[in-house]
């Protein structure tokens, strides 16, 4: 290589490297590589084990190994495939190589008495154990074999660029090892005993022969963890320089006016049938204190089913009507939305509000009108899906946002909403809900850009919803106790769940259902309700219900999200077994909502698996939505608790949320001192892990 003008490795373009010529830097470009850098930071998903020759009468089907042996047999094979099959063994015993793609030279080449060596996966044959398509060197009888002196790293890869391809140019890169430049402060090295990053790099990229592959296979090597630890802090870091923008940012200053009495708020307390909770109560403070402040509220409420995070938002949202300012809700469903819709009708309705409603399926005249009421300022509280940030939306004084179910909109769209709800130069305030308790962990590494709030205690009067695991070959007397509860005027929910994703398949299981039931219980009064329903059937269904019109409600799982009916008591989830734990819990929510006691029958199909057998033990054990969530994160991992699109979670290179939780506190640490004593190291240090974030998707 000739020698460089004095670049750092992150200006070092790949194409210095042999075997790169343009075509192969533009496949390189699509894993996101471009420098030398960026070859460095691409790192091995799991391992190899090439430093030893395994002999062959040892093999097991299953492993991946180097063997080496002499060509016994070597033939051509006609069947619906044509093969190559040469068979070879090295006095342990014998193993046919199997290649269905080959050329004349390689046909020769394999021929009877050469020496081999290969590596590959061992399979079950037809007649022996075979290797499909192993990668191979032929030797010459003399020639002593060179082994590989390190583990062999696997990459991540894409099409048109090969592990060879990879492994070289790696090679190649770990010649700048040393020159990557640190940005981790000494004392942060020393205070958490960590690897420098030029040995970390070395060592994930090359491990020596005697590290622990299961150690290096669960990414529990110090390397490993030193790599992690500055990916979680690059991210960490990345959401504190934002809240940071944000916190400069102008907003308005929603105070009340000195001396008034009967504000909105109090008239709406007054003329609930029931008063706060303490938590409630907390939260509400904290919120007003927020919306006094001249800078963006960026604050995530989180509460169990149940908890009353609505009518929290009730309360800012008149303090923001009051000091003059629009409020916009925004769910991720229309039946979300509608709920809350017809919440803020009911409640507001007394203070002379009418709040507008925006959905995609709103059209024509209706819709031209709702945006004149917005677009006028006559629609104070604006209620609707994600269309309300559409492009032909627009707000008069847009001052507070308040989004329902935050897993849905990552911070991408968090920070879109704030610039397209700007009102001259002042920026709206967005308070963020969610029914899914997020772990202090992942709150730590994800939501560093929001204050958070917890609602953690239940109306009074609650009582805890009794949970039973049954086997659905005992469903007779399932159907024999929903007959019970209706006939003592109490109220049923049977939720119908499927394991494919198809509405259309979901709706004919929950009407086969309803079907089958009306049939065994003809004196209760059932009814259907599932996602290809129109609006208005939906309402009426639910509203009916609501009205005590209907006792038995077979329904999909549209009704995670309902209407409050304090008077239904039991549900019934058939297939329990297929949903995950907050889908459960939520789904569980919908009973209990009255002063009956209520129970939830989780119905499942034998046989379980062990991660199914411990979700519904879980639902057993507790109904603690804060222990919920951490069981579930447990079990399913954070990318799915938060929802795919939750910014960076499918970008994480080395670090696991799950297993590196012990990081975070020290992560926590370690950007305090960044922050505090070397900001310059900051910028430098996010754009290595995360590339250029700084752009904001458009909602």
């Amino acid at each position: 290589m000739e020698n460089q003008p004095a670049k750092t490795p992150d200006q070092i373009p790949v194409t210095v490297f042999k075997g790169v010529g343009p075509r192969v830097a533009e496949r390189l470009r699509k894993l996101r590589i471009e420098s030398v850098q960026d070859v460095l930071f691409h790192l091995p998903f799991r391992y190899q084990d090439r430093t030893r020759i395994v002999p062959i009468g040892s093999l097991r089907p299953g492993q991946s190994v180097t063997i080496k042996g002499e060509v016994q047999l070597s033939e051509i094979k006609y069947g619906r495939r044509r093969s190559l099959l040469a068979r070879i063994s090295d006095g342990t015993g014998s193993i046919t190589l199997r290649f269905f793609y080959f050329n004349a030279s390689q046909q020769a080449g394999l021929a009877r008495g050469r020496h081999i060596m290969c590596f590959g996966e061992v399979r079950r044959g037809p007649a022996t154990l075979e290797m499909i398509h192993p990668e191979y060197h032929l030797l010459e009888s003399a020639e002593i074999e060179q082994m590989q002196d390190s583990l062999t790293p696997i990459y991540p890869a894409t099409e048109g660029v090969h592990q060879l391809t990879l492994r070289s140019v790696t090679e190649q890169a770990l010649a700048y090892h040393n020159q990557i430049k640190e940005w981790l402060p000494e004392e942060v090295l020393a205070q958490f005993s960590m690897p420098s990053l030029g040995d970390a790099l070395q060592l994930v990229h090359r491990p020596p022969p005697d590290t622990p592959m299961d150690v290096l296979e669960a990414g529990e090597h110090e390397a490993q963890q030193r790599l992690a630890f500055e990916e979680l802090l690059a991210h960490h870091l990345s959401l504190r320089q934002l809240r940071a923008e944000v916190q400069i940012k102008p907003a308005a200053v929603m105070t009340l006016a000195a001396g008034k009495n009967g504000t909105l708020q109090d008239k709406l307390l007054q003329n609930l049938s029931f008063t706060l909770t303490g938590a409630q109560q907390r939260v509400i403070d904290e919120i007003s204190h927020d919306l006094r402040r001249p800078h963006p509220m960026q604050r995530l409420l989180q509460g169990d089913v149940g908890s009353g995070k609505t009518l929290v938002a009730a309360c800012a949202v008149l303090q923001a009507v009051e000091a003059g300012w629009q409020a916009a809700i925004m769910a991720p469903t229309e039946l979300l939305a509608e709920q809350h819709y017809r919440n803020f009708c009911q409640w507001l309705a007394p203070m002379g509000l009418s709040p507008a409603w925006l959905s995609g399926k709103l059209k024509g005249r209706q819709r031209t009108e709702m945006l004149e009421r917005i677009h006028s300022g006559d629609a104070g509280v604006v209620v609707g899906t994600h269309a309300l940030f559409q492009q032909d939306v627009s707000f008069n004084k847009l001052g507070l946002v308040v989004i329902d179910e935050q897993h849905r909109f990552g911070v991408h769209q968090r920070m879109a909403l704030l610039e397209k709800g700007r009102y001259k130069d002042l920026y709206p305030h967005q308070l963020i809900m969610t029914a899914t308790p997020i772990p202090r962990t992942l709150a730590m590494t994800f939501f560093a850009d929001l204050d958070s709030s917890s609602i953690d205690e239940l109306p009074p009067g609650r009582i805890p919803v009794t949970t039973v695991v049954m086997p659905d070959s005992r469903r007779q007397e399932v159907v024999q106790r929903v007959h019970e509860a209706c006939r003592e005027k109490r109220q049923v929910y049977w939720v119908c769940t499927l394991i494919e994703e198809s509405e259309v398949l979901q709706c004919q299981a929950a009407e086969d259902a309803a079907q089958l039931l009306s049939e065994a219980l003809p004196q209760i009064r059932v009814a259907l309700l599932h996602g290809r329903m129109k609006p208005a059937e939906k309402e009426a269904t639910m509203l009916a219900f609501k009205d005590a019109d209907i006792d038995l409600l077979v329904a999909t799982t549209v009704v995670e999200v309902g209407v409050d009916v304090p008077n239904a008591s039991l549900m019934i989830i058939e297939n329990a077994e297929r949903l995950g734990l907050s889908q459960l819990h939520q789904l569980r929510g919908r009973v209990g909502r009255g002063s009956t006691a209520s129970s939830c029958v989780l119905l499942y199909h034998a046989p379980l698996s062990a991660s199914a057998r411990e979700r519904l033990a879980a639902m057993r054990e507790t109904s603690d939505g804060f222990e919920i969530a951490r069981r579930d994160l447990a079990l399913r991992g954070p990318g799915e608790v938060l929802g795919a699109r939750q910014t960076g979670m499918q970008e994480l290179h080395i670090a696991d949320l799950q297993r590196d939780q012990a990081l975070m506190p020290m992560v926590e640490k370690a950007a305090d001192k960044l922050l505090r004593d070397y900001p310059e190291r900051i910028t430098p240090l996010v754009r290595r892990w995360l590339g250029d974030v700084t752009h904001y998707a458009d909602v």
